[in-house]
């Protein structure tokens, strides 16, 4: 929670969620924590626009849509390491692979991956290469690809400040509790980057990654009691695809 007496945004807070949520090379202290989240969807700005980037370079070079759609993703999770990936697939094997709340926190504390977690994370690898795919297909892979990158990292900041955390370690608890405040200006941002794309679709694409980041948030509730940082990747996740699945349809 930010203190009465400190600034609600700063700076310094952007290089911080860089530092946090990527292996982007920043300076930052970290000191913040919870009081950075502001900058979540800044932090999907970086990322969209630099996969972007390679994407719109592979294409020039004359690949395919189907070999450009496929680094984007690389790019993507090189920059990130995987984080929100290994979230999805330990969030998986977690939820539905433990019988009780501690051991499904155990199963998802644990380094290795079981069925849940393999399947999640194909589903994800695959649907999200179809869907920029088909964005590449309509020319629309650049602005998407930024407003996705963006708007799927704000419902983040709301699970954060809405849920407790499911136990007292961990990379969540150890960044905080994210105040009311903090997450308005997430949600003002991902509202600034509904006009990177066409307004209206992105409107709809960020309201269906609100629902599929709430559904995993409400099941991570009943399950485990709150959110981890495992849950939080996975909410990226499920709203990245959320996102993409709805540029697909509207755009086209």
């Amino acid at each position: 929670m930010i203190k009465p007496d400190t600034p609600l945004i700063r700076l310094a807070d952007i290089p911080a969620a860089i530092g946090l949520l990527t292996r982007l090379p920043v300076k930052t202290d970290g000191a913040r924590g919870a009081a950075a989240a502001w900058a979540f969807p800044l932090v999907g700005l970086i990322v969209g626009a630099l996969a972007a980037s390679i994407g719109w370079l592979a294409l020039e070079l004359g690949l395919s849509a189907q070999i450009t759609a496929a680094l984007v993703i690389t790019a993507q999770v090189v920059m990130t390491g995987a984080m929100h990936e290994d979230g999805l697939a330990d969030t998986f094997d977690g939820l539905w692979g433990g019988w009780d709340m501690d051991r499904r926190l155990e199963i998802m504390k644990d380094s290795q991956i079981g069925t849940y977690g393999v399947i999640a994370l194909v589903m994800s690898l695959l649907l999200r290469w179809s869907a920029i795919t088909v964005l590449i297909h309509i020319g629309a892979l650049f602005m998407a690809l930024i407003a996705t990158a963006t708007l799927s990292r704000m419902p983040m900041v709301l699970i954060m400040a809405t849920l407790p955390h499911a136990r007292d370690g961990g990379l969540s608890a150890s960044v905080g509790r994210v105040g009311k405040d903090t997450a308005g200006v997430a949600l003002g941002l991902a509202l600034l980057a509904c006009f990177i794309a066409p307004v209206t679709a992105s409107i709809i694409a960020l309201i269906a990654a609100s629902i599929a980041a709430s559904i995993i948030a409400l099941i991570a509730l009943r399950k485990i009691g709150g959110q981890t940082g495992d849950i939080l990747g996975a909410s990226q996740q499920l709203a990245e695809i959320a996102v993409l699945l709805t540029f697909t349809t509207l755009l086209t």
